[in-house]
């Protein structure tokens, strides 16, 4: 088999893996919710740190449905539907569930602010 049959099945991985990376759960997200402040940002990192406003928590996404967020010591479960860039999420003390929309890469989390602590371990 020559060069040139192995480089067609990897041109085409290529995009899948892109596809794959950008359906992840980071980013920049932006949200319209019913508040005089208008659109709230949310940043979540693949540093396990998700920051608005000025609270930083830790965030885990253990099944496709499934994400956790730790909020005073205790997670949070919520419901997720993520599809492409935008996210759904529903539970935990939301009222009505909320979409995100993904606006962009997630920012850089400063040093300064520290991820809370993991208390499962």
């Amino acid at each position: 088999m020559g060069v040139k049959y192995l480089l067609v099945p990897l041109a085409l991985l290529v995009p899948a893996a892109l596809s794959a990376q950008q359906a992840g759960i980071t980013g920049t997200w932006v949200a319209k919710v019913k508040t005089k402040d208008g659109p709230q940002k949310v940043i979540i990192r693949s540093d396990s740190s998700a920051s608005w406003g000025n609270e930083t928590v830790r965030w885990r996404w253990p099944t496709p449905t499934e994400i956790r967020i730790l909020l005073g010591g205790e997670w949070e479960v919520y419901t997720i539907d993520l599809k492409g860039d935008k996210m759904k999420l529903s539970g935990a003390e939301l009222d009505e569930p909320v979409t995100l929309k993904r606006v962009g890469p997630p920012s850089a989390r400063p040093d300064s602010v520290k991820i809370p602590s993991d208390p499962d371990s």
